[in-house]
C-alpha cells in the first residue's frame, strides 16, 4: 500500500477539473551562453533526459483501489518515463513574447495526467531576441508555492562557469541529520531518552492545539464579521472576476525594480508586500473602471502565508504544503494611490496580529475555514449568488537576490503561474529576482477580459504610487 496523502494534498485533488487544473507553475528566461551553438536547446534537453536517478517526489504517482478502500495514496511509479515529462517545443514567428505567453497560456489550461507522476517540464526555443524558455507545472498536491520556487532555486548557481548541471528531478543526497541530545541517533532514529522527550513534546502541543482550537474559531469568526482582516471574510463585494471559468487560460508577465518598490515602502513606512499589494489595488481598480465594473466596496485579495521555514536552505524533495491565509483589504474604493497602500498595511497588520494569536496548526485550520467556500460554493454552483470569500489571490514568493545561472545560461527572467478557481478567476503571483519583481498574472481566458491591460495599469500604478509618496 502506498503513502497516504495529507489533507491539503487530498482536497487540491479533489477540487480539481477540466476548468480547475490544480497545478502551479514558473516561467524562466534564459540567455544563452557566449560559446552556444544553433543546437544549445537540444542538446541541453537531451542532457537532462539522461539520468535513471530520479528523486522520489518526481516519480510519485497517485494510486487508489480496492486495497486502499478507494482513496487515494501516494506509490512509485514503476513506468516512469522521462521523454513524456521533459518536452521540447519551439515558438512560430515571429517569435516574440506574445507567442511564448499564448502558448503558456495553452501548456497551463491543460491538466496532469493522473496516471502519471504529476509534473511536465518544457524546455522552448524560437524567441527572436535568442532566449531559450522552461516552463515548468507541477500539480499542488506534491508542494507549495514556496517549496516550487525553491526547487525551481535549488538547481541554479551563481558560478556562470559551471556546466553539466543536474536537473531538478535528479536525486540528491540527503543532508545528514543532527545528533539528538544525549548522543548520536542510532539506527532506529533518535536514542530511547530522546524519542520519549520528542513523543512527549508533540502530545502536549497536539493538546494544546485542540485546546486553543474553539478560542481561535471564536477569534476569527468575530473578526471577519467586524470586516476585520482574518482567515475568513463576509464581506467581499460581487465582481466580473467572481464568475464560474472555464479551462482556457491566458498568461501575463512583467517586472519592475525592486529598488523602486522599496523606495516607495521606505517613503510611507510599509514593506515590500504592502507595496505589492497596493500596486495590484490600483491596478485592479483602473482595470475595473475601464470596464464599468468597479464595485462601492473594497476587493478583498486571499493572501497566503507560509509557515515554511525563511531560511535560504534549498527545498526539501519530499514536497509537501504548509500555507495558511488572511483576505485582506484592498482599498480599491479609494480613490487616491496614498489611501490604497495605508488600507492594505492597516490590513495586513491587522491579519499578521490574528496570526500571532494562533499556533500554526490553529492558523491551518482557520485557513481552511476561510477557503472552504471557494470549493463548496462551485460545487453548489452558486458561485453567481452567493457572495464571494474573497475577489482574486495575490502571493508573494521570494526568489533568488543575485544573478543565477543554469548550465552556463543567464536567468534573465523569473515569473509564477498559478491556480484560478470557480468564482476566484485570476490569481496574481509575484517573485522577486536580481532587483527586480516579476508579476504573473493568470487568469480564465473567458471570464478575465484583456487581461493584458493590467500589466500597463500596474505600471500607471508605480508612478502613481512614487507621486503620493513623494518619491518622485
Amino acid at each position: 500500500m502506498g503513502a497516504p496523502l495529507d489533507p491539503t494534498a487530498t482536497a487540491f485533488l479533489f477540487a480539481e477539473n477540466r476548468a480547475m487544473p490544480m497545478h502551479v507553475g514558473a516561467l524562466q528566461l534564459f540567455d544563452p551562453p557566449a560559446d552556444a551553438g544553433p543546437s544549445y536547446t537540444a542538446d541541453l534537453v537531451r542532457r537532462m533526459r539522461e539520468t535513471d536517478d530520479i528523486a522520489p517526489l518526481f516519480r510519485k504517482r497517485l494510486h487508489r483501489s480496492l486495497a486502499t478502500a478507494g482513496t487515494w495514496t501516494w506509490t512509485d511509479d514503476d513506468e516512469f518515463d522521462i521523454e513524456y515529462h521533459v518536452r521540447h517545443s519551439a515558438l512560430p514567428q515571429p517569435g516574440r513574447i506574445r507567442e511564448l505567453l499564448d502558448l503558456l497560456g495553452r501548456l497551463h489550461g491543460t491538466r496532469l495526467a493522473r496516471e502519471r507522476p504529476l509534473w511536465e517540464w518544457h524546455l522552448i526555443e524560437g524567441l527572436a531576441d535568442g532566449r531559450v524558455a522552461m516552463y515548468s507545472k507541477m500539480h499542488h498536491s506534491l508542494l507549495d508555492g514556496v517549496g516550487a520556487m525553491r526547487l525551481l532555486q535549488s538547481v541554479l548557481t551563481e558560478d556562470p562557469e559551471e556546466r553539466d548541471m543536474g536537473a531538478p528531478w535528479v536525486a540528491r543526497p540527503r543532508p545528514p541529520r543532527p545528533e539528538g541530545p544525549g548522543g548520536a541517533s542510532g539506527a532506529g532514529g533518535l536514542v530511547p531518552v530522546a524519542a520519549a522527550r520528542s513523543a512527549l513534546g508533540s502530545a502536549l502541543a497536539v493538546a494544546s492545539d485542540a485546546a486553543g482550537m474553539p478560542a481561535a474559531l471564536v477569534r476569527t469568526l468575530n473578526r471577519g464579521v467586524r470586516d476585520e482582516t482574518a482567515a475568513v471574510n463576509y464581506h467581499s463585494p460581487r465582481t466580473i472576476l467572481n464568475h464560474r471559468i472555464t479551462g482556457a487560460r491566458r498568461f501575463a508577465a512583467e517586472d519592475w525594480p525592486l529598488e523602486r518598490l522599496r523606495a516607495i515602502g521606505q517613503a510611507s513606512g510599509t514593506t515590500i508586500n504592502d507595496v505589492v499589494l497596493a500596486l495590484c489595488s490600483g491596478a485592479l481598480r483602473a482595470y475595473l473602471l475601464e470596464l464599468d465594473a468597479l464595485p462601492d466596496t473594497s476587493l478583498t485579495a486571499m493572501v497566503p502565508v507560509s509557515f515554511r521555514a525563511a531560511s535560504a536552505a534549498t527545498a526539501s524533495q519530499e514536497g509537501g504544503n504548509a500555507v495558511a491565509a488572511l483576505m485582506v483589504r484592498l482599498g480599491t474604493h479609494h480613490a487616491d494611490a496614498a489611501d490604497r497602500l495605508q488600507a492594505v498595511h492597516d490590513s495586513m497588520l491587522e491579519g499578521k496580529s490574528a496570526l500571532g494569536s494562533m499556533t500554526q496548526t490553529q492558523a491551518l485550520a482557520m485557513s481552511a475555514l476561510g477557503l472552504a467556500p471557494a470549493v463548496a460554493l462551485p460545487l453548489l454552483r452558486l458561485q453567481d449568488m452567493a457572495r464571494p470569500p474573497f475577489n482574486l489571490i495575490i502571493s508573494n514568493v521570494p526568489g533568488p537576490e543575485t544573478t543565477r545561472y543554469f548550465d552556463g545560461a543567464r536567468m534573465s527572467g523569473f515569473y509564477p503561474l498559478s491556480i484560478p478557481l470557480h468564482g476566484i478567476a485570476l490569481n496574481i503571483t509575484c517573485t522577486s529576482y536580481d532587483g527586480k519583481m516579476g508579476f504573473g498574472l493568470t487568469g480564465c481566458r473567458r471570464t478575465v477580459p484583456r487581461l493584458q491591460r493590467l500589466l500597463a495599469h500596474l505600471d500607471a500604478e508605480v508612478t502613481a504610487l512614487e507621486k503620493a509618496t513623494g518619491v518622485a
